[in-house]
This record gives structure tokens, sequence and C-alpha cells, in this order.
């Protein structure tokens, strides 16, 4: 089982790109784009690596795609049982960025139901998992598929966003209830992208009301949202029942680890002056026109941005054990283990400083594919990770020799890390916008 070490080592976990993602009628897999589907010997490369601990899916769309009593175990079967034999504990995933099969709606009132059966069916089937994550990121999803139109539901309606989040967290709490009773001993790894929005002051109270909602999918598994939360009379308002409100706090908290996702996109910087942005960076609010760019782009205090600053939100706010659970930079080799190695010193300074850090976690090991589109196109537009799948033999990149020495070693060192990233490096920044 995962736990905290008496020395309180920092472990190094792996996961791969599993997205199983509707966009119109078309499902979109990010495990079959990347080749993972065909090759089991991926999971010898993993150990190989000397990784024990590995997010992996079990995504219900895949099992289950026509209809909720016909499932097709029979790649799962095999991938799980290798697992057990290379002593690789799984972190089972039942829903990646996902709405579920045909037969399901995200806002139709059969989602969380028909996830419940699908966790106690995965849950009855390997009685031996212990750490699950029925829904990846769900604040994320409900933003990309409820709001900004990319993914089923395909609507921008903000209503529709709160009522995602919550159908979503309910999705959760009751295939956890499913899974536990089969497994008493399953433990709820609940993953979400946490970044910070930072803004011009004309733009302080868009910034503000986005720090604030970027909580709530760990605020309402959490039992947080009660009347005085400052998004519940937001959610009544958006159609969620108080009744809804009502089971999710009082089963909260559910979760035993916070997995934070934080990636180069996930800070923003907010800007009024859209002629100083390309169009492409141009956006709003309905009542406010403003360009959103990465914040690393913006001339902002190094201390204000990056992991090390997100972890430390997360400790604070909530006081549970955390792990970094998607570590991945679209960037070459060099900026990849820099990125990773960022990640890696911010979770042990905040460890040192009396956090419960669990982990960080090598995210898309085997690469990613259209990601730069949101999956939106098919450009075959390929990020590597630790292994670049591309020719036929995969081939270790420079973050193979990384992920081997921090698993072995805990540190690495190597000559490309005495170079800032990208992100660190003042060319980053637009323009027009430094002082």
């Amino acid at each position: 089982m995962l736990h905290v070490s008496q020395s309180r080592r920092v472990e190094l976990w792996g996961g791969i790109e599993c997205s199983v993602v509707r966009i119109g009628s078309a499902f979109r897999n990010q495990v079959v784009e990347t080749g993972h589907d065909v090759r089991l010997n991926d999971l010898s490369l993993i150990a190989d690596l000397g990784i024990r601990t590995v997010r992996y899916p079990v995504i219900w769309e895949t099992i289950s795609p026509r209809c909720p009593h016909l499932a097709d175990w029979a790649w799962h079967d095999a991938r799980i049982s290798r697992m057990r034999q290379l002593s690789l504990e799984p972190i089972v995933g039942l829903v990646h960025h996902g709405s579920g099969p045909d037969y399901a709606r995200l806002l139709g009132g059969n989602f969380a139901e028909g996830l419940a059966l699908h966790a106690a069916s995965v849950a009855e089937r390997y009685p031996w998992v212990t750490w699950y994550t029925p829904v990846n990121e769900p604040l994320t999803t409900a933003r990309f598929s409820a709001l900004y139109g990319l993914w089923q539901p395909h609507l921008r309606d903000e209503n529709a966003f709160f009522r995602a989040v919550v159908e979503q967290c309910i999705a959760t709490v009751m295939a956890m209830s499913a899974i536990t009773s089969v497994n008493a001993h399953a433990k709820l790894i609940q993953t979400e992208d946490i970044g910070r929005i930072f803004s011009t002051p004309s733009l302080k109270q868009q910034a503000d009301y986005e720090n604030e909602r970027r909580w709530l999918s760990l605020d309402l598994l959490c039992g947080h949202v009660d009347s005085h939360h400052p998004f519940y009379s937001t959610l009544i308002e958006a159609g969620v029942t108080e009744s809804e409100l009502a089971y999710l706090r009082d089963r909260g908290p559910v979760i035993d680890v916070i997995g934070m996702n934080h990636y180069l996109t996930s800070d923003r910087y907010l800007d009024e002056r859209l002629p100083l942005f390309p169009p492409e960076r141009h956006g709003g609010n309905g009542r406010e026109s403003y360009a959103d760019i990465e914040a690393f782009r913006a001339d902002l205090p190094d201390a204000d941005l990056g992991p090390a600053a997100r972890l430390a939100e997360v400790w604070t706010r909530y006081h549970l054990p955390i792990a970094v659970t998607e570590v991945h930079n679209g960037a070459p080799p060099g900026d990849q283990v820099k990125w990773l190695m960022e990640v890696w010193k911010a979770a042990h300074e905040l460890q040192s400083l009396g956090a419960d850090v669990r982990a960080v976690t090598v995210w898309s090991i085997f690469g990613a594919m259209d990601w730069d589109s949101l999956l939106t196109e098919e450009n075959g537009q390929y990020e590597c990770g630790v292994f670049d799948v591309r020719g036929t033999d995969l081939v270790p990149t420079l973050m193979a020799d990384a992920v081997r020495a921090l698993t072995t070693a805990g540190k690495w060192d190597h000559p490309v890390l005495s170079e800032p990233g990208w992100w660190q490096r003042a060319e980053r920044i637009y323009t027009n916008l430094k002082s």
C-alpha cells in the first residue's frame, strides 16, 4: 500500500496519458493514439525505470461502450495481471476527461449512477487494487466540456459548468461507495489541475472570482460547501439542488490524497490591453474583453508562479496528503527534465516544512497526441515523454535517465540543468510587458 515511510521520502510515480474524450460523435483515445494499446511490454519498461506506482486506466468508455451490461475486460485483464507480476501498484482511473459512453449523459441524470455500476464491476474484478481516481480533474473537465464547449456535451454555459462539476463529484462519491462496498480498504486519490489567475488591476475581480472557483471540486469532496461557501448561492441558482449539496457535504471529506496537477499553462494572466497580444489569446467573460496568457509570459515575480507556490496553497487550504499526479512539459527533453526537477525540488521543499507530500508523478510516459489543440484537431502533433514512441522501437529520452536516478538515489544531476528552462528565461516575457 502507498504510505509515507519513516524517512518521508518523496516517491516517484508514473502515469500514461489515457484521456478518452468525446468530441461530437467521435471518441479520442490517447492509449490508442500513442500505441500503448498494442504494447504489453510497456509495463516492463515502466518497471525497469524503478517506478512502483502507476496511474493506469480502466476506463468506463472502453469497457462498456455500448451497454452497461456488456463488458469486454480482456485488454485490462492482461495489463492488470501483468502489473501484479511486475509488482506495479495501479492507481486506477475510471473516467479521464470523459463524459461516459454513448448511453451516458454528463448532465442527463445517469452519469453518476452509471459510473458507480462500472466502479463496482472494477472492484469486483480486481479486488487487490487499493487506489482509485474515479473522475480525473472534474472541474477542469467541466470547464472544457460545459463552459468552453470543446468536448461533450459541447456547452458554453456557466450554469451547465457548475452542474457538471457537482455531477462529477457526486459520481466520485457514489463510485467510491460502490468500490468500498467490495473492498473496504480502497482509497481515493482525487486529481485536479491547480493554477492561479493573475491580472491587471482592472481585472482583479475576474481573477479573484476564478481563484476562488478553482477550489470548487475539492471543496465539494471535502464537505466544505455549506450555505456559507462563496459559491453556494451560485450553485443553487445554476440548478444544483440543496439535497445534492447536502449529499456531498455530509459525506466529506472523502479524499485520502489530493492529486495536484500543474502545468506550465496552469497559471494564467489576464490583461485588457488586447493590442499587446496575438488575436488567438483574446477572450473575455461576456462583459469584458481581455487576453488570457500563460502567467510565465508576463512580468511577474517568480516566487508567485509554479509548482512550489501552488503546492503550498493546496497544503494550506486542506492539510491533506498531497501527490503531484501529473508532471509533463510538451517541450524538447532538455526542458522536460528541467520541469521535472523543478517540481521534484518543490515537493521536497514543502515536505521539509512539514507538509505531507507523498509523490511526484511522471506523466505521459509514452507521450501525448494533439494536446496543443486540447484534442480538438487531429494533426498528429506528438509530445514525447520518458519514451519516444514514433519509431519501430521505443527510444528512451533524457527523461528516462532522470527517472531512473530519482527512483534509486532520489536525486539527479546533469549538465543540462545548469541552464534555465524557457519559462525561466527573460525572452519568455511578451516584449510589451517587460518592466
